[in-house]
Formats: C-alpha cells, structure tokens, sequence
C-alpha cells in the first residue's frame, strides 16, 4: 500500500519541536523570538542535476540540504533555531526517505535545529529549506561595513569540493586517499555556526562562501564600497589541492569553485590576536588572506606582489 502525503510527513519529518509555539501540522507554524533578539531568515533550494548528481547518497544530501543554510546563519553570527523543508520527489521510496530524513535530522540535532513545517510534492528532486535563526539586532553581521586598512581572513581550507566535483567531471584525477577527503568537503559540508557567533562584535563583514571566494567577496566589496587585496599564495589550501595548484584548474578551484561554505569576513588589524584566539578555541583555522583597499576592484597578487589577471567567476545559475 502506498504512503500518503501525509503519512509520508508523519512518518519521516515530523518531530518534536519543543521551542515552537506550534510546529508541524497546522497551516503555518508560531514561532516567538527571544528578548533582546531579532530574527535572521534564509532560503535555498537544491535541484537535481545542479546542485547534485542523481546517484547521490541521500544521508549525504540530507545533511547538506540543511548544511548549506546553516552556513547563511553562521555568516549572520545567527544562532539557528528553526526550518522548513520543502521536497519534490519523484517517487515515495521509503528507503531513500529514510535516509535522508536521518542525515537531515543527524545535523538538525547537532545544531539545535526545529523543523517546524514545509511541503511535499510529487515532481523533479528538488530540496528547498527556510532556516530561522536568532541574533542580538547589533551584532549581527552583515556585508556592508568593511572598512579601509580591515584584512580579510578564511576559514577551514579552499577549492577542496571543487576539486571533487573536477574529478567527477574528468578534469582531473585523484587518487583515492585524495578523492575520499574531497568528496567530504562536496557531500558534507560543516557549517561554521560557532565561528559567526564568535565573530559577533568582532568582524566588520562577513559572509559564507557558497559561489567562489572571488565572487563572495565581491559581495562585500560591492555593499561595502571597497576594493581588496588577495594574496595568492596565503589562500588555505589541501595538499591535494596544492598539488594542482600550478595549474589553471587549481586556482579556478580554490578561487571561484563554490561549495566551500566556509566564512570569508573582514575585521580590523587590531583584532588580529584575538581571531587567532578564536581559531584556537574553535580548532578551526584562521587564515588571513589580505587586506581592504581604496576603490573597488579586486586585486589578486602572487607569491611577488605582482597583479595576476584569471578569468575566474563565480557560479552564476543564468550564465
């Protein structure tokens, strides 16, 4: 016997959600912030055969549905407090279900994350989650206050994911060792909630590098009305990626190849020792990666300070 639409959000999505005034089952959801705090909204949506590939595992898929917009809260300094999840399927495969409910939840948990609503509809795979975060309306981060003389920092390491999704697309092969490290980054991304909230009061600017570092931080450039200066050489890289990194391909990686949901935020220099504090607290590098200039372009130097001109972009859905 086949499952309902209900059943099938009874069986595999419905969960207490004890910090909702009302959760799954009515036509909207009640939530109320906590005082002194205001609320962070955001929304992303992942399509079969864009953002990942039919084969993929769906425990995988599951966790990184939700990790992609945990990583907007973290570039917020929001803490997360709830989501809704919105599925196309194209079938009700309860094992597929199953799995990736479990790794949805596995990481909701980890976070303190409620999902209190959502849709289900029969159609193409297609994943959309609205996540609702909390944060003090003061220190939340935002894109627009990058300052002149401010450096810019990374966190974790880049182009890792891309270089998987390189190797998939036989651009490039990994041995197996290097293959299975960099498939982590693409399948299972970590959303730096801790390092957002840390940077409360602490960063001028942030945001989460999801279409390349060069066109993320762009973003901020942009509203911040800044240039930048990059510094090739002091980009965090994976000795995989480093062994490609005298080619094209390992800057285009490391540079614009998106699905890193690491933060990319820009702070005073006085904050410099603090930040490294906070790396240290967090067991999470922090790299500096250059500095915020006059103007508004941005400046990629090499290993001699020398301007270097890529023909690199970020991921754009219409181009």
């Amino acid at each position: 016997m086949s499952m309902s639409e209900f059943d099938l959000i009874q069986r595999f999505f419905t969960r207490a959600t004890p910090s909702a005034l009302l959760g799954v089952g009515d036509d909207a959801a009640l939530l109320q912030a906590s005082e002194g705090n205001v609320l962070a909204v955001s929304c992303d949506m992942l399509v079969n055969g864009t953002h990942f590939f039919a084969d993929a595992d769906p425990y995988l898929l599951g966790h990184k549905t939700l990790a992609v917009n945990l990583s907007d809260m973290a570039a917020m300094g929001a803490t997360p407090r709830w989501a809704t999840l919105a599925i196309a399927l194209p079938s009700a495969d309860e094992e597929w279900l199953k799995k990736f409910s479990d790794g949805f939840f596995a990481l909701a948990q980890l976070h303190g994350v409620e999902l209190i609503g959502g849709d289900t509809t029969r159609g193409p795979l297609n994943l959309c989650v609205t996540i609702i975060g909390e944060v003090p309306a003061p220190q939340a981060l935002r894109r627009s206050g990058a300052q002149i003389g401010d450096e810019i920092w990374v966190s974790g390491s880049l182009g890792d994911a891309a270089l998987a999704l390189a190797h998939r697309q036989g651009l490039t092969v990994l041995s197996g060792i290097e293959l299975a490290a960099c498939e982590k980054a693409l399948h299972q991304p970590q959303p730096r909630i801790a390092l957002g909230m840390a940077l409360r009061g602490i960063a001028s600017s942030a945001i989460d590098i999801s279409d390349g570092l060069l066109a993320d931080l762009g973003h901020i450039l942009e509203s911040s009305q800044v240039g930048a200066q990059v510094d090739l050489l002091s980009l965090p890289i994976s000795t995989s990626l480093r062994r490609h990194f005298s080619q094209l391909l390992g800057k285009q990686c490391a540079l614009s190849g998106g699905d890193d949901y690491e933060l990319c935020f820009t702070a005073p220099r006085e904050r410099h020792t603090e930040l490294l504090s906070i790396a240290a607290k967090l067991d999470l590098p922090l790299t500096p990666i250059g500095k915020i200039v006059a103007g508004r372009e941005c400046i990629v130097h090499d290993g001699s300070g020398k301007p270097i001109k890529l023909e690199i972009s970020g991921y754009d859905h219409f181009r």
